[in-house]
């Protein structure tokens, strides 16, 4: 884990671009794979796929009275960061096993920074819930498909009906983000493009495992 130390060491120090795109269209835990082999581009990908989620999620749940020099995005960052040097300690089996221990994990960072200057935290100050863009049940559903399973159906979808879903499950883009970063005229055909994805992985999760694959 040096290199990933290293690498995420290095990426501190400056801002994590968002791009216009995905970095890479990899399931999350083949990134995780390649970061622990010391994969630099997949650490870059795995910060650009949870950063800007996880920052959008987390604004404004630190108190202010705990903020003092470190505002929540730098939290956020210096969370994500954390977790990274340690993957070998970090295993998914689930589509959206990193994203919910990310949140777990930053909250746990927002309890310790009010620990430091209140006694007890108010319960109030530390919300619990993962809002996430109106997820919709089919979209909760892929994310607590076991990995394995995931990733094979994902071979048998095209490269654009990939993209859509590590976007919108595992990078958890919002659609009009999707809309905008794809090229997508509106929202609403955004909202379309990811639905018909998202039925199309469906119905290769449903087929029996000793199903032909074309």
């Amino acid at each position: 884990m040096a290199l990933v130390t290293r690498t995420t060491d290095s990426l501190a120090r400056k801002r994590v671009p968002r791009g216009d795109g995905l970095i890479s269209d990899e399931p999350t835990i083949e990134l995780v794979i390649k970061a622990r082999d010391g994969d630099r581009m997949a650490v870059e990908a795995l910060l650009q796929r949870c950063l800007p989620e996880l920052k959008r999620w987390a604004h404004g749940r630190l108190p202010a009275a705990a903020r003092g020099n470190l505002d929540t995005g730098d939290l956020v960052q210096e969370t994500v960061l954390h977790v990274l040097r340690r993957l070998d300690h970090f295993e998914p089996r689930h589509v959206g096993a990193m994203q919910a221990y990310l949140h777990q994990s930053v909250i746990n960072r927002i309890r310790d920074e009010v620990r430091k200057v209140t006694r007890r935290p108010a319960p109030s100050e530390l919300p619990g819930d993962l809002t996430a863009d109106d997820t919709s049940p089919l979209e909760t559903t892929v994310r607590r498909e076991a990995y394995r399973r995931y990733r094979t159906a994902l071979d048998d979808l095209s490269s654009r009906e990939k993209a859509f879903i590590v976007a919108r499950i595992e990078a958890q883009w919002s659609v009009s983000e999707i809309a905008t970063h794809f090229g997508i005229k509106s929202v609403d055909a955004a909202r379309m493009a990811v639905g018909r994805a998202l039925k199309r992985l469906m119905k290769v999760l449903d087929q029996p495992a000793t199903t032909s694959r074309k």
